[in-house]
Formats: C-alpha cells, sequence, structure tokens
C-alpha cells in the first residue's frame, strides 16, 4: 500500500580506490593462499601416503632377506625385526607371514586383531587401506597393509619342491593422520603470518602507488582555493594526460574570460563615441529629419561594433574536448557561395585537402578561419586560389594538428608589410592595410587553438600565401 510519500534513495557512494583495490587484491590473496595450501595438502597427503608404502615394502624386503626355510618345511624368522617397534605388543607395527599350511606373526601382532591375510601369488604386490582391525584393548581401529607374494625355490638337486609364502607389513593408520595433523597446523600457521605479512606489505605498496593521485587532489584543491594557478609539471606519465588536460582546461577559462573582459571592455569603448554624439544632437537645435538621419547613422554604427564585437568573442571560444570536424564539407559550401560573389572575376578555387584531415575544434571556428582566410584570396585572386589542408604534427596521447594554407594569383603582400599584416593589439581595419579582410578575426582564433599564422609569397600561384599550423590539442 502506497504511504504517498516515497522513500528517499539515497545515493550510493563508491568506495575509495584504495579500499576498492585492497579488497580486490585481499580477495585474491586469499583464494591464493587457499589454493595454495590445499594444493601442498594434497600433495603431502600424498606423498605421506607413497612414503608409508614404500617404508612397509622396504619391511617387507627386509623380513625377506632374513627368512631362513627349513627341510620340514616350517620357516625360522630371527627374533629382532628390522624395527624395533615389531618385538613390542601393540606397537602399531605387524608383520606377518602367511604360509600353505598356517602362518607367522611377529611379537607386537600378539593382542591386536588383525584383518585376515591371502596369499598373493608370487611377485604380486599389494598395498591397501584404511583396513578394519581390533586393538588389544577392544576397540575398533584402521590399518594400512602392504604384501608381496614370494616363492622359496630349493638349491639345485635338492628334493624339495618350491614353497609359495607371503609377507606383509601392516601399520596402524594413525600414523599418517598424525603426520597430516601436524603438517596442517604448521602448514596453515605459516601460510596465515605470511597472508598477514603480505597484507601489510599491499596495504603499504597501495598507499605508494596511490601517493600520485593523491597528490593531484592537493594540487586541485589548492587551485580551486586559489592558492595556485596551475597545476605542477612533475606527475607520473601515466596522469601527464589527466593533469595537462586540467591545466589547458583552467588556461582556457582564463582565456575565455579575460576575452569576456576584453570584448566587453572594447565594446564600452566603441559605444562611447556614439553615444556622445547622440546626446550632443540631442542637446542640438537640429532639425527633427536631420535628427532622425543622425540617429539612425548612430543607431547603425552601435548596432555593427554590438555585432562584430559578439561574433569575434563567440568566435575565439577553444573547445577542448570537441569532436574532429571535417574540412572539406565546410570548405566547398564556402567556394559555392565566394564564387556567386565574385562570379564577374571568374575565380576558380582549387582543393589539395588530406581526407584524414580533421579539425579538432568548434565548427563555427573552422568557417570563420577559412571563410575569411577564402574571400581574403578571392578578393585579391587574379583567376586562381589553392585550399590545402594537410594532418599537423603528433604528439602521445594528443589529438593530431593541423596544417592549412591559402594560396592566390594576386599581386601578393610586399614582405615590409607582412609584419603591419600581422601586427597585435590592432582592432579591425587597422590591421589589414588594404589586404586581408577579418585577419583579426583569423589571428584570435588560431591564437586561441595556440596556433600559428605565417603570411608569405606563394611559390605555386605567385600571390599571397596564409599559411595555419595548429599544434597537436588534448
Amino acid at each position: 500500500m502506497s504511504t504517498g510519500k516515497s522513500a528517499r534513495v539515497l545515493p550510493w557512494r563508491p568506495r575509495s580506490l584504495q579500499a576498492r583495490q585492497l579488497m580486490a587484491a585481499s580477495l585474491g590473496l586469499v583464494a591464493f593462499l587457499a589454493l595454495a595450501g590445499y594444493a601442498l595438502d594434497r600433495a603431502f597427503l600424498d606423498v605421506a601416503s607413497e612414503g608409508q608404502r614404500d617404508r612397509l615394502r622396504n619391511y617387507v624386503f627386509a623380513y625377506a632377506g632374513d627368512i631362513e626355510f627349513l627341510r620340514n618345511g616350517d620357516i625360522y624368522v630371527p627374533d629382532n625385526g628390522p624395527d624395533d617397534r615389531f618385538d613390542r605388543p601393540g606397537s602399531g607395527l605387524y608383520a606377518e607371514v602367511v604360509l600353505p599350511n598356517g602362518s607367522w606373526v611377529s611379537r607386537s601382532a600378539s593382542g591386536p586383531q588383525l584383518p585376515e591375510a591371502t596369499p598373493l601369488a608370487g611377485g604380486e604386490e599389494k598395498f591397501e587401506g584404511p583396513l578394519p582391525m581390533v586393538r588389544s584393548d577392544g576397540s575398533p581401529g584402521q590399518v594400512y597393509r602392504y604384501g608381496l607374494g614370494m616363492v622359496w625355490a630349493p638349491q639345485e638337486g635338492a628334493p624339495e619342491a618350491e614353497f609359495p609364502y607371503t609377507i606383509y607389513v601392516i601399520e596402524d593408520a594413525g600414523t599418517v593422520p598424525r603426520q597430516v595433523r601436524v603438517f596442517r597446523a604448521a602448514l596453515w600457521g605459516y601460510l596465515g603470518i605470511a597472508g598477514l605479512i603480505l597484507l601489510l606489505l599491499q596495504t603499504l605498496v597501495l598507499r605508494w602507488s596511490l601517493w600520485p593521485l593523491r597528490k593531484v587532489v592537493e594540487e586541485l584543491t589548492r587551485v580551486q582555493r586559489g592558492q595556485a594557478n596551475r597545476m605542477g609539471e612533475r606527475h607520473p606519465r601515466e596522469l601527464e594526460p589527466l593533469t595537462d588536460s586540467i591545466n589547458a582546461l583552467i588556461e582556457s577559462e582564463r582565456e575565455n574570460l579575460e576575452q569576456q573582459r576584453n570584448t566587453m571592455s572594447d565594446l564600452a569603448h566603441s559605444l562611447k563615441t556614439p553615444l556622445a554624439v547622440l546626446r550632443a544632437r540631442l542637446d542640438s537645435d537640429a532639425g527633427e529629419q536631420e535628427l532622425r538621419e543622425d540617429v539612425a547613422t548612430q543607431l547603425q554604427r552601435m548596432t555593427d561594433l554590438v555585432s562584430y564585437q559578439l561574433g569575434r568573442a563567440a568566435s575565439t571560444g577553444h573547445t577542448l574536448f570537441a569532436a574532429p570536424v571535417e574540412i572539406e564539407p565546410h570548405a566547398e559550401a564556402l567556394v559555392r557561395s565566394l564564387e556567386k560573389i565574385y562570379a564577374g572575376k571568374g575565380v576558380i578555387c582549387e582543393f589539395d585537402i588530406d581526407p584524414a584531415a580533421r579539425f579538432h575544434g568548434e565548427p563555427g571556428d573552422l568557417q570563420e578561419l577559412l571563410g575569411n582566410l577564402i574571400e581574403n584570396a578571392f578578393k585579391w585572386a587574379g583567376k586562381r586560389v589553392l585550399l590545402t589542408v594537410q594532418p599537423g604534427g603528433t604528439a602521445p596521447n594528443r589529438r593530431p594538428g593541423l596544417f592549412l594554407a591559402v594560396d592566390d594569383d594576386g599581386p601578393g603582400i610586399p614582405e615590409d608589410r607582412i609584419p603591419l599584416v600581422l601586427q597585435r593589439g590592432v582592432r579591425g581595419d587597422e590591421r589589414v592595410h588594404g589586404h586581408g579582410i577579418g585577419l583579426s578575426i583569423v589571428q584570435d582564433i588560431i591564437r586561441s587553438y595556440r596556433g600559428e599564422l605565417r603570411v608569405g609569397r606563394s611559390t605555386e600561384l605567385g600571390g599571397a600565401r596564409f599559411e595555419v599550423r595548429l599544434p597537436p590539442g588534448l
């Protein structure tokens, strides 16, 4: 039943990187130690079982070497066995010889009720267990048994026939489990100590490996509080793309803020004169018609100033993470429009555009850049304009740069005037000097992308050549 109030869902807060890595590494370490312990335990069991089989087998061969056969068909076994436990009743180690007409047992077998022994064929070996038995005190128990079937052959020429017999050596099954218990206690104890030491070392290694990230966080905090202007330069190679991007973002934001301030300052300064003219005309004795014409003129001038400054501010923004933009479609659209405007001149624009070239920025910046350069070339060209676009330089973990050139077959720019064309700090037509309308916007865009603009003589067409080189970006 709904209560009319939605339950507040708290956002899930992810664990820290150190906690994540420590938990994952700890689980992996515990799993590894558990598997290693299990493998060692199984290996020890196999080795202990195999060792017990070999030990009993050696006892069998020791008895086989000491047994002597008498002429009446009996056997003689020395009183002292290969181990003194064979001589102590109920010691847990027993020997039995199965004969066709009876059997022989060691003194240790007096009292316990051993499993029934069956004769084996000559050369047959048999290791079995655990088998049930009854101890001297009547309690049940288990044993492991190794048997070897043998045949005694008389000397050549003797009248006796071959005599088959089987030797068994039996050991209490508690021997191996006791060894296993001791081994397991030592094994898991040492593995536990090793695990604790490895967890401690793992924690120290994680803190040491994540220290650069904590340093980045501290530097970011200092930047946020105004205690630092940018991130440091010395960081691990894996973090350099991150810190470089943050520094570029900080610089871009500062440049955008400075650009906005400059734009507003320029706009305010530009509007002071039209406003002063309007104030003066309003205070004058001018007629209504003359006043209307002056107001319309100044309003148009202010509208143009506002449009220019806003367009300039919009075109100089540099988006760090913009998608790559194909250049040829934008260039074709611009050239089609310009060919209509300059149809009387019959100018032809040729393209030499590498299909792999991309502009990594805002499409509006690309349109302003191409539009001003190509329109400038159309204005001053005789008959031909050439647009060349190629991929620029590359750098690890960075977007490729861009090379763009516009050539025309016009009169070109005298070498002594090139510095004036590229002069900084001059607004509008003061930087044009008869060639390059809109070069102020072009230079502002190129500066925002930390690029370079070069003006020179075209070796192919003979006129002016404008080269734009944008470096690899973040």
